[in-house]
């Protein structure tokens, strides 16, 4: 499986409209063919520090995944949101094989 793990400093008066556009992409992310989960997470210490926890079949599926209005819609939406440039870092799954 294909992994991405992005990290997002939010304006802190920006949180709650950040959860709500992510929670969108959410959504619609899941009902991609090749998206295999896709989590919003948000730090208990510091609640403008989020994160999104993405898993696809391949590359491509990623690829696919940047290139639908919701993202779109999402990146568009949440830039201003952001107090400094998102982070992501990609992985493949080494365990556990096959992922189910």
């Amino acid at each position: 499986m294909y992994v991405v793990f992005v990290t997002i400093a939010v304006k802190p008066e920006m949180v709650e409209a950040f959860a709500l556009a992510s929670d969108d992409n959410h959504r619609n992310t899941r009902l991609e063919p090749g998206n295999r989960r896709f989590d919003v997470i948000q730090l208990i210490e510091d609640r403008t520090r989020f994160a999104l926890y993405e898993v696809y079949e391949d590359e491509q599926a990623f690829k696919a995944h940047q290139q639908t209005a919701h993202y779109q819609r999402w990146r568009q939406a949440v830039e201003p949101m952001m107090a400094e440039k998102r982070v992501a870092t990609r992985y493949v799954t080494r365990s556990p094989q096959p992922w189910a």
